[in-house]
């Protein structure tokens, strides 16, 4: 079976606070599910997070759990954050860019250089409503964890 092609997600938003502020962040991965509407809980193998770090997510939608495990693939700090999930070969990753005024311009993608296991849009085919539906609903939740993050760094 081959790999589902798909074009990469992104969405961006500024944010009034430093790259450092930021990183500090998008970096803390058992914080995540107080951004990402879809993150239940994150379990980390190894700290501080790093390249290589390995995690644990489950995820959530409606009545339907389900786990990721995910591999720090990009650590440039204050620069770009990645991680790729094992399970689907998908890449979600934050991109920092300081602006003029000393905040910071927060880039979040979902690539997918590879394509998508075949695995993955089966179930997102036959439980999650079919890949776009369920791409809209990532595209809504990508919008919604930035903004949680641009609240929470700019408190």
């Amino acid at each position: 079976m081959t790999a589902h092609t798909v074009e990469t997600l992104h969405d961006t938003i500024d944010v009034a606070a430093p790259p450092e502020r930021v990183w500090s962040l998008v970096t803390d991965l058992p914080r995540m599910a107080a951004w990402s509407p879809q993150v239940v809980r994150t379990f980390l193998r190894g700290t501080p997070v790093q390249l290589g770090t390995r995690a644990l997510n489950l995820n959530r939608r409606g009545p339907l759990f389900w786990p990721t495990r995910s591999t720090v693939v990009t650590f440039e700090p204050h620069r770009e954050f990645a991680f790729r999930v094992k399970d689907n070969g998908t890449i979600w990753a934050f991109v920092l860019e300081p602006t003029a005024d000393g905040g910071t311009r927060v880039v979040q993608e979902r690539r997918a250089p590879d394509g998508i296991k075949p695995i993955s849009t089966t179930l997102q085919d036959r439980v999650l409503g079919g890949v776009d539906t369920f791409t809209a609903e990532l595209r809504d939740g990508m919008r919604q964890t930035l903004e949680r993050i641009k609240a929470e760094a700019e408190k």
